[in-house]
């Protein structure tokens, strides 16, 4: 029987939008387990911090700016960490966008083309990219962040709700067809989660007591309660599971 951990080292991982947030706490524990770790995001300001994070941590990272809705920016990414590392073993589709909108009847088609191409078409673009990466190894792991919105309409939030539905049958679909390439596919979808993205959320007193009442556990997420299971799905402990989508929600959806 082979061993089997959390151990990554030796591994390679990018991780999108890893310079804050969920992303950025994804991005160290994957290194802290000994992976080399590529992220992407939007800003050069927010990279750079990152990168000063690292290295308090002891830890080198590359850093890419990229757009992952924009196709010739996803192929440079992928360029530059082939050239680097030549191989990437993990990826996590982290980029996300929530913009409180009107009804989708309602919603300009502006508003409905940015988030849905921040949320469905980054992951299925990065998801492309890597598994030709991921072919040339052998195996590989996609872990593509969702939301719990997926299952359960919400108002003010639609058209999200309809891009993370997506990106869980997209999720399903991938698993079917890289199967038996040993490419692993599933997806994270946590409830709301105390970070910067969801700042609107948790940060007005009355609508925080209204969330967590509808939370058995009491409370919302923290980015540590859902690191572990991504970190469990990049690793060997779940080599036989694919096309699954876990639910991190303190027990809402219940």
């Amino acid at each position: 029987m082979k061993k089997i951990n959390l151990d990554l080292s030796g591994k390679v991982a990018l991780v999108t939008g890893g310079s804050r947030g969920l992303g950025k706490a994804i991005a160290l524990a994957v290194a802290e387990n000994g992976a080399n770790v590529v992220i992407c995001g939007r800003k050069q300001e927010n990279l750079d911090k990152a990168i000063d994070e690292f290295r308090d941590m002891g830890k080198d990272i590359m850093v890419r700016v990229t757009n992952v809705g924009k196709s010739d920016e996803v192929t440079a990414l992928f360029q530059g960490v082939e050239e680097k590392f030549g191989k990437l073993d993990i990826l996590v589709n982290n980029v996300g966008m929530n913009i409180l909108t009107p009804s989708v009847a309602d919603s300009d088609e502006s508003l409905w083309d940015k988030i849905i191409e921040t949320n469905l078409k980054g992951t299925y673009l990065a998801s492309g990219r890597a598994v030709k990466l991921m072919k040339k190894a052998g195996r590989g792991k996609i872990i593509n962040i969702s939301s719990i919105a997926a299952k359960k309409a919400s108002m003010g939030m639609g058209i999200y709700c309809v891009a993370k539905a997506g990106v869980e049958m997209l999720t399903r679909v991938l698993a079917v067809e890289l199967a038996q390439n040993n490419i692993n596919v599933n997806a994270v979808a946590p409830g709301v989660v105390r970070t910067r993205f969801s700042r609107p959320f948790w940060s007005n007193e009355g609508l925080l007591k209204e969330i967590t009442g509808t939370i058995p556990m009491g409370r919302i997420a923290e980015t540590e309660d859902v690191v572990g299971t991504v970190l469990f799905l990049a690793s060997g402990l779940s080599d036989y599971i694919t096309g699954e989508v876990i639910t991190v929600d303190g027990g809402s959806m219940a």
